[in-house]
Order: C-alpha cells, then sequence, then structure tokens
C-alpha cells in the first residue's frame, strides 16, 4: 500500500514538473539582455518569457533551440512605419511590410498616420486601419493618430480608441489629406490632450524652390539644415509652454543636437529619432539622378553623420527607427532622374538592422546599444511595456542574428512590395536568421496582433 505520505510528495512533484515545463527554450553564449550580453536560456511559457536561468540550465520545454555563439536579441520595436493600406496599398500594404519586418527582425511595428486612405485622423479611420490589417500581419502593429487643422475635437475620441500618440507635420507632407500644422494650431494640439506627439520638423519659409534637377546637391541645398533648426526651436518653444511630451522624427540636421540636448537639460519633455539613412549614407555618395536616396528630410554630409552618432552615444538622440516610406517605382521617377517630382522616402524596415550593425560596430559599439537604440528604446517611446527586452514578463519576442555573417543586398529578393532601395548591391554585416513573435515563429500562417496604447482594451 502507498502511504499518504508518499501521495503527497508524488502529487507535488507532479505539480512543480507541471509549473517548470516550457513550450520553448532558446539558448543562446550572446544573448542580449537588460542586464548585458551573456549566456542564457530564455523559457517560454504562454508566449511570455516565464525565466532566464543560465546557459547550460537544465529545463525541460516541448521546443529547444541552441543558438550556440549566434546573437539572441528581443524583437526590435519600428515606431516609424508608413503601411499605406487601405488606399495605397500599391506602395505597401500590412502583408507585405509585416513579412519584411519579421525578416528584419522587427516583431512590432507602429503604422504612420498617413499615406493611406483616409488618414488616420478620426476615430472612423482607425477602425478602418484596423479592418484593414487584422488577419493579415505577420508582427504585432499598433496605430498613430494624425493631428492636422481642424481635427482638435477628434484627437481625444482616438486616443480613447488606442492610437499611441499623434503625428504632426510643420510643412508639407507630399499628400493634399494631410495638410501641415502652423506653430500656432500645434501649439494648441499640444494644450488639447496629454498625448505623445511626433512632429515632423522643418520649417516651410526655410525651404527653397522645387525647380526640376537631377542635381543631389540642388535637393540637399534646397532643404538646408536650418529648415529643421528652426521648426524643432517651434516644437521645443511648444513643448516648455504647455508642458507637452514631444517627439522629434527622423533628424537629419546634427546642428539641432545642442538645441535638444538644452531642452532635454531644462526638463523640456522632448525625445528624438534618427534612422538609418542618415546614420549609413552620405551626401557624397549620391549619384545625380540617383532619385531611391531621395528623403525629406534629406541625407546630409559625412561630417552630419558623424556628429549624429555622437548624439546617439551621448543620449541626445534617443532611438534609430526605420521611417519606412515606400512607394511604387514610377513615383520615384527613374526615368528622369529628378529630385524636384520623385516621392521622397526610403523603404528599409527589413535592412535596418544590419544597415546599424555594420555602422554601429565600425564606430566601437555593441550589440546592447543597437538593442537599446531599436527595441528598448522604441518600446518605450510608445508605452509598450511588454516589448523590446529579454525580460521576464515581457513577450517572448526574440531574433536570431548572426553579427559576423555579410550579405549583399538585393532588392529583388527583399519582401517589401516594392524592389526600390539605395542600399541594393551594398554589403552589410549581420544577418537574421529567424525571430519568433510571442514564442512562435513569425513564418508560416499571420499571427500578429492589433495592438492598443496601454490602459486601452
Amino acid at each position: 500500500m502507498i502511504s499518504a505520505d508518499l501521495r503527497v510528495r508524488d502529487h507535488l512533484t507532479h505539480l512543480e514538473a507541471e509549473l517548470t515545463d516550457f513550450d520553448l527554450v532558446v539558448r543562446s553564449r550572446r544573448a542580449i539582455t537588460p542586464d548585458g550580453e551573456r549566456p542564457a536560456a530564455i523559457a517560454v511559457r504562454d508566449g511570455r518569457i516565464a525565466e532566464i536561468t543560465d546557459y547550460h540550465a537544465p529545463l525541460h520545454a516541448d521546443r529547444e533551440e541552441d543558438l550556440g555563439r549566434l546573437a539572441l536579441l528581443p524583437g526590435l520595436v519600428d515606431t516609424h512605419v508608413h503601411v499605406n493600406e487601405p488606399g495605397r496599398t500599391e506602395w505597401e500594404g500590412f502583408a507585405s511590410a509585416t513579412r519584411a519586418a519579421a525578416a528584419g527582425g522587427v516583431t512590432t511595428i507602429v503604422d504612420m498616420p498617413l499615406n493611406s486612405l483616409p488618414p488616420t485622423t478620426t476615430a472612423d479611420a482607425l477602425t478602418l486601419k484596423r479592418k484593414a490589417a487584422a488577419g493579415r500581419i505577420q508582427v504585432d502593429v499598433g496605430f498613430w493618430g494624425g493631428a492636422v487643422p481642424g481635427n482638435l475635437a477628434d484627437l481625444a475620441p482616438l486616443h480613447d480608441a488606442g492610437v499611441f500618440g499623434f503625428k504632426a507635420f510643420l510643412i508639407d507632407s507630399g499628400v493634399p489629406e494631410f495638410p501641415p500644422l502652423t506653430p500656432e494650431q500645434l501649439r494648441a494640439a499640444f494644450q488639447e490632450i496629454d498625448a505623445l506627439f511626433l512632429v515632423h520638423a522643418e520649417d516651410p519659409d526655410s525651404v527653397g524652390g522645387h525647380e526640376s534637377s537631377t542635381s543631389y546637391a540642388d535637393f540637399v541645398a534646397s532643404r538646408p539644415r536650418s529648415a529643421e533648426n528652426t521648426a524643432i526651436a517651434h516644437v521645443v518653444a511648444a513643448a516648455r509652454k504647455t508642458g507637452a511630451r514631444a517627439h522629434i522624427l527622423h533628424l537629419s540636421s546634427s546642428e539641432a543636437v545642442p538645441l535638444i540636448a538644452a531642452a532635454k537639460a531644462d526638463g523640456v519633455r522632448i525625445t528624438a529619432e534618427t534612422c538609418p539613412h542618415y546614420l549609413a549614407l552620405t551626401a557624397e555618395e549620391v549619384p545625380d539622378g540617383a532619385t531611391e536616396f531621395k528623403c525629406c528630410p534629406p541625407i546630409r554630409d559625412a561630417a552630419n553623420r558623424d556628429a549624429l552618432w555622437a548624439a546617439l552615444a551621448d543620449g541626445v538622440i534617443d532611438v534609430i527607427v526605420s521611417d519606412h516610406s515606400p512607394c511604387t517605382p514610377e513615383l520615384k521617377r527613374a526615368d528622369t532622374g529628378d529630385f524636384a517630382a520623385a516621392w521622397g522616402g526610403i523603404a528599409s524596415l527589413q535592412l535596418s538592422l544590419p544597415i546599424i550593425w555594420t555602422q554601429a560596430r565600425e564606430r566601437g559599439h555593441s550589440l546592447n546599444d543597437v538593442v537599446r537604440w531599436m527595441a528598448s528604446g522604441p518600446a518605450a517611446l510608445a508605452g509598450l511595456g511588454a516589448k523590446g527586452r529579454l525580460a521576464v514578463g515581457g513577450d517572448a519576442d526574440l531574433v536570431v542574428f548572426d553579427p559576423d555573417a555579410t550579405q549583399r543586398v538585393d532588392v529583388e529578393r527583399l519582401q517589401h512590395r516594392n524592389p526600390v532601395s539605395p542600399y541594393h548591391d551594398k554589403i552589410l554585416t549581420g544577418v537574421v536568421l529567424g525571430s519568433w513573435l510571442r514564442g512562435n515563429p513569425t513564418v508560416g500562417e499571420p499571427a500578429g496582433r492589433l495592438l492598443h496604447r496601454e490602459g486601452v482594451k
């Protein structure tokens, strides 16, 4: 006869086994954790990281992966992506954009309120966005709302519906349905609602004419640093006056760095981002007529690029995001090479990680730095507490990355809808070998979720 004590002990052993069984265990000698790079085993249960322990720890799981010396990163978070669906889906769409994200190690994106039709400037338009994305996304997707002239009354309903904040332009956006705000209208929006405001900061009065030209130097001269500097001063003044939380989008002008640094030192609630094209490309290398390099604000000279890297190292620039802004090949006007007529935007969602790693390691930065700039930083910016970190309780969004391998970019093999990129044929260091979203591979049936601002269901 089995004693009562033995039965109790067997029952407790069984319960303990159930509690310590995991859905997935991933081991890596180069796990990038908030405590730094170290050998570790990441145990996953019900889509969350349940335990982080020693690399060799005995763990039982339904699935196990041992990556050896390959790096294990948290899924990257890209808070500046133009998906363009519905309305301009021929430029990009949720299916293609999220496939590209997953292939590039980006497991969460936040979609910009333009260039879709309608733009996300009302709660009804947000509903249409979500319907367009539902069931078609490989990674998790959240949404920004838009602040445009005349929609002050729509800001609170949009925020209540779950957008993460609001984007505004101080200059022509390039599409008529998303007009810019004046500095006075921006201040009014800041006062209307306590939310994060993202600002495309270029001053229209400082921008030159739009005469046809195939000269890249002419295009850069038409959008000088002073245009950014002046507009950023307007944003800082408005944030200082109202106490609002403001974020400078796609910082290109290194001359604006001291202004942002001083505002931060004064307690102004301001942050800034820059993008892979400003950190990897230079005006000196852009051939005349090469409109695939056109973006606004423009790619500037090598000294400017180096100053942006210094601002990242100093913490003045907070995050790196793609500003993935694709279009059809026809809109890039490769037939004429006319920078004035070409659409301004660069598609790099799938390539952001190797682009940045190529440059970062040449400058002595670590994978920890890259994860801070491209995962935990953007997650914190948007208030995505479960994203961007290898930490117990967080979503099990994981990326396998070979930091020593190289690749030659072939635009025809990218997952972006249209094969247009200034990175074609460039050699990049670092290759994404796979990714998991909440513990499941990002390939196969779309399993991404639609995200809401924290506290909104």
